[in-house]
């Protein structure tokens, strides 16, 4: 008896329109990749200066500096303009995430993907930003672009690939057909934990990592501190549920490299400053913005006690960043460790 062939799997989403929310450097080299890939594309910034300077001469020079763009963009600061679109990019601070889907909130309903572009956790409630996507709007479906790409790279049309995970496959795979160019190559996933965990501690890692090059430590203990750091990112990710294989992946192990080795990276490069002997609450004072690892470090370090996973890194970084722990003695207390076999969980 011969079986029935199995039914063809329904096709995915077309998204064709996309919209960007976040007019910044990232946001911006995300909606050209999206024109690029042939989308229709809006890009929302809320600054009204910044748009008309856009619109006007197809710039974004104070976040972009030296980049000019032909590519056919819809650029507005009326955020309602969003909502017709197929997905959303939401590519602001991450902290800024459940007031901003309020606000879209507000002005209609959202039911379509919602691609987080930013990397971190909720600093209030420890919360993902897939998980308050869920809570602030009804019927959308949370997915992650994440893996490493510095901006310029991307709008320049520099080779860059990440990751791009979602709840579902149809939507992972839409959403890579939608963006993919000859320059810009997303892989699919559904692992929407790991891409997140992956994405937020390496910006925590990255401020290690800077303040070793900024103390002048040695190539030698910048590759000691990332490979620590990525047995951390996965100790916290496995426990949260994460696969292995995003880990070592493009969103964890491929970004952490470029994060922790450039100081194209706003995290590696505020590790740098208190390398140098400068505290975070001398940057603050002086208005200068935290970077997202900063907030990011009390929470995984909070995460990892309830989880029983040990960040040491995390836990010094954090120390850094709230009590202005000086560089000398957060070296001195990560050197003078218990000493631990690296076959067992540390």
């Amino acid at each position: 008896m011969t079986q029935s062939p199995a039914p063809a799997p329904a096709p995915a989403a077309s998204f064709q329109n996309i919209a960007v929310i976040g007019g910044g450097a990232w946001g911006t080299a995300l909606a050209l990749t999206a024109a690029r890939a042939g989308r229709d594309v809006t890009l929302w910034a809320r600054d009204a200066g910044l748009v008309a300077e856009m619109r006007a001469r197809r710039q974004n020079s104070r976040y972009l500096p030296g980049i000019t763009f032909d590519e056919d963009l819809t650029v507005t600061d009326h955020l309602a303009d969003c909502l017709t679109a197929d997905a959303l990019l939401l590519v602001t601070p991450a902290q800024t995430t459940r007031d901003l889907l309020r606000e879209l909130g507000r002005l209609g309903e959202w039911r379509g993907p919602v691609v987080l572009c930013a990397k971190g956790i909720e600093r209030g409630t420890g919360q993902m930003l897939s998980d308050i996507v869920r809570e602030e709007t009804r019927g959308a479906e949370a997915a992650v672009l994440s893996g490493p790409s510095f901006a310029d790279d991307v709008a320049r049309g520099l080779p860059t690939a990440v990751t791009i995970a979602a709840q579902t496959a149809d939507t992972a795979r839409a959403l890579c057909e939608a963006l993919a160019s000859p320059a810009f190559r997303p892989y699919a996933s559904t692992d929407v934990t790991g891409a997140q965990i992956g994405g937020a501690l390496k910006n925590v890692l990255a401020i290690a990592c800077g303040a070793v090059v900024g103390r002048k430590l040695g190539a030698s203990a910048q590759a000691a501190l990332t490979a620590r750091g990525f047995a951390e990112l996965t100790r916290l990710a496995q426990a949260l549920g994460a696969r292995q294989e995003t880990l070592t992946g493009l969103s964890g192990l491929g970004d952490l490299i470029l994060t922790c080795s450039s100081t194209q990276s706003r995290n590696f490069s505020f590790g740098l400053e208190l390398g140098q002997g400068r505290f975070a609450s001398d940057l603050k004072a002086a208005g200068g913005k935290l970077a997202e690892g900063a907030h990011t470090a009390r929470i995984a370090v909070t995460l990892g006690a309830r989880l029983g996973v040990d960040l040491p890194i995390c836990q010094i970084v954090s120390r850094m960043v709230e009590e202005d722990l000086p560089i000398r003695e957060a070296v001195s207390e990560l050197m003078t460790r218990p000493l631990k076999s690296e076959m067992t969980n540390p």
